[in-house]
């Protein structure tokens, strides 16, 4: 699916207290099913000068802010890049999936550094982190009833199998495959309204809890016999890029903002 972004998201880092490594979008644009309405999800990594980890006086690990521009409502989450590299290194399938999002706001040669010791951050425990999100998804749709986290189950049990079964991540449930056929009505009923209801032509909950404890099961089954590590290989090459990344990065002449 192509997806077309406000073209003054790439002015939204520069404007945040700190350099960034890397900024991308995520939830349902990169899940293939954006509506209407959807917000805009902002991650990425922001950069710590030196000063602001080795003093008394640290700096944030993880910014958060929304606010409405041009209409769009846009939810920015960043991490410093130690926290970052952290839970990429654990079955954090979160991070993962920002960092190799193909919407990319801005880059840098970081970025790029991340993005190739990430092949050797993906374990066979990483779904785990489907698996419980998936699990976490189900439970609000059932309790909502909303096409939303019925789409997200499915989205993140595919992505979790296709991961299992090569080794590559996947987050656009256009681009996944071993679903329901259906699930191409409920993308194009959800892109009519965030919050919108399953509709009255969609497969009942029997049909639908039948299907996603199929994928359930397959995951499970991915996860088993997947020749993906235990452990990440890649703590290594990260501790030394934030290394390398700490010493060159100092505070702006003013301080921080």
């Amino acid at each position: 699916m192509t997806v077309t972004l406000p073209a003054w998201l790439a002015e939204i880092p520069a404007e945040e207290a700190h350099p960034a490594a890397f900024a991308t979008v995520s939830g349902a644009h990169l899940y293939g099913f954006p509506s209407v309405d959807s917000d805009v999800d902002l991650r990425g990594v922001h950069l710590l000068p030196l000063e602001e980890v080795i003093g008394l006086h640290t700096g944030e690990e993880t910014l958060t802010r929304s606010w409405v521009r041009h209409g769009v409502e846009v939810d920015l989450v960043t991490h410093d890049l130690a926290k970052f590299c952290r839970l990429l290194l654990r079955r954090n399938g979160y991070v993962l999936e920002q960092l190799l999002s193909p919407l990319v706001v801005a880059t840098s040669p970081v970025h790029q550094e991340m993005i190739a010791a990430a092949p050797g951050c993906v374990t066979r425990n990483h779904a785990h982190h489907y698996l419980g999100f998936a699990r976490t998804q189900w439970s609000l749709f059932e309790r909502s009833g909303e096409l939303k986290p019925l789409l997200y189950t499915f989205r993140v049990l595919l992505t979790g199998i296709h991961l299992m079964r090569t080794g590559e991540l996947e987050a656009d449930l256009t681009r996944l495959t071993g679903g329901p056929a259906y699930l191409g009505d409920l993308m194009a009923a959800k892109r009519s309204a965030e919050h919108g209801l399953l509709p009255g032509d969609a497969p009942d909950r029997v049909r639908l809890a039948h299907d996603v404890a199929r994928l359930t099961a397959e995951l499970e089954e991915a996860r088993a016999a997947s020749r993906l590590p235990e452990t990440s290989a890649s703590a290594s090459i990260l501790h030394d890029l934030v290394v390398r990344t700490r010493l060159s990065v100092r505070s702006s002449p003013e301080g921080s903002r």
